[in-house]
């Protein structure tokens, strides 16, 4: 819970501070040949890149020791960590990764992935692999973008579909890890990240439950990896199909797990898929603080029984010491943002917060690749929640593509016009 309330703080004194009038200029990464990598790597832009990493290091020290990190050596691993999640930016900065929707967080897991297995993670970058309070600090920080405005504009046909969606997708992946024979914490994050938004909502889960990190590791590795082809594939399947472009962007949000892949694959397609896909995923990502405050009271009341047979339930002070606290610094920073925050600042700092977002994000996915090897991937419950993961997406691809034809479709419901 400390590393909750560290993250809570940081992310929090990072939105305050820029609301404030601090605006680091970030790097680029973006680039098309050859011609354009002098500009990612200019004086300019290498300064700017040390700059925000000598930033983060600063914010994210005194978390750190106080989780007991020592100084020198979250230091020295913080810089490399910092460099994976550069280089995998600007791998997804190249125009044509950019334009198959692959982002910067399947690089930054490859790449981490690549020292685990390849290289060996020694023991001083270790002290810098800190996934959780990185990416928890990324997720408070995300509240920020995501406002009551957003949910206006997702409407109701949105918000429908997505909770059709999570209701259905989520008991069911829940019935067949159990018929898989998987534990409740795996199954819990495994469903979690299939029927929502993927690892941000598969973290959201792990912290609501206190479950372990490696599970959490494996979840989010097969969570990208399978995300991959379905950026490609879905696209291809809408044309074949010869569904209208609002039908085939509501699959899409409902489908991917990222707003940035449903933004690229939309645009494969047109702007109004684009556009609808958007509206849907942010209706999706509204649910992940709503999901943890439900998953957090569950797990606290599943007590084990005791010797006469009955079970104790935990007190109302036992489930606040088990809530992440992180949903709170997320919520709280959506309100703030969408309430009390002057619109035209809310506007003016969007490129900051979501460069800060994103700087957090790509080093906790560096560091899941680090802490990660394939042969956990391919051997850990014997294979049996890759199974079950593939079998719920499945589910998933199906069952949002029906929702998607009866909501938006014209069939019970006026079809949006955006």
């Amino acid at each position: 819970m400390q590393e909750d309330w560290l993250a809570v703080w940081l992310g929090l004194a990072t939105l305050l501070v820029v609301v404030l009038g601090w605006r680091p200029m970030l790097p680029a990464f973006k680039w098309a040949d050859g011609s354009a990598l002098g500009g990612v790597f200019s004086y300019a832009n290498g300064h700017k890149s040390l700059l925000l990493c000598t930033i983060l290091l600063v914010m994210a020290l005194p978390g750190a020791l106080l989780l007991g990190a020592k100084a020198v050596r979250f230091a020295a691993g913080f810089l490399f960590v910092y460099a994976l999640s550069w280089a995998a930016q600007f791998i997804a900065g190249n125009a044509t990764m950019s334009y198959w929707g692959i982002e910067y967080v399947i690089f930054a897991l490859i790449l981490g992935l690549f020292v685990s297995n390849v290289i060996g993670t020694p023991a001083w970058l270790m002290e810098a692999v800190r996934t959780e309070y990185f990416i928890k600090t990324g997720l408070v920080i995300m509240g920020a973008t995501i406002l009551i405005q957003d949910i206006i504009e997702a409407g109701f046909l949105g918000m429908l579909q997505a909770v059709l969606v999570v209701m259905v997708v989520w008991y069911f992946s829940f019935w067949l890890c159990k018929k898989m024979k998987l534990d409740d914490e795996f199954t819990v994050m495994l469903s979690t990240a299939v029927s929502i938004c993927g690892v941000s909502a598969a973290i959201a889960a792990c912290g609501a439950i206190q479950g372990d990190r490696r599970r959490l590791s494996y979840v989010a590795s097969i969570v990208l990896i399978v995300a991959v082809p379905m950026i490609v594939l879905q696209p291809w399947l809408i044309k074949t199909m010869g569904l209208s472009d609002v039908v085939g962007g509501a699959w899409l949000g409902g489908t991917l797990d990222t707003t940035g892949s449903v933004v690229a694959a939309g645009s494969l397609i047109s702007e109004t898929a684009m556009k609808i896909g958007t509206i849907v995923k942010f209706s999706q990502n509204l649910l992940i603080g709503f999901a943890a405050l439900l998953l957090s009271i569950w797990w606290s009341m599943k007590q084990p029984a005791g010797a006469d047979g009955k079970r104790e339930r935990p007190s109302a002070w036992v489930i606040w010491e088990r809530f992440p606290k992180f949903v709170l610094g997320f919520v709280g920073a959506s309100l703030v943002f969408s309430l009390l925050v002057d619109p035209a600042i809310v506007k003016a700092t969007k490129g900051t917060v979501t460069g800060l977002r994103t700087a957090w994000f790509a080093m906790a996915f560096a560091c899941i690749g680090l802490e990660t090897k394939f042969t956990d991937l391919l051997t850990m419950e014997n294979g049996r929640p890759l199974v079950a993961f593939l079998g719920a997406q499945t589910v998933n691809v199906v069952w949002t593509l029906v929702l998607a034809w009866l909501i938006f479709g014209g069939y019970f419901f006026a079809v949006p016009k955006v």
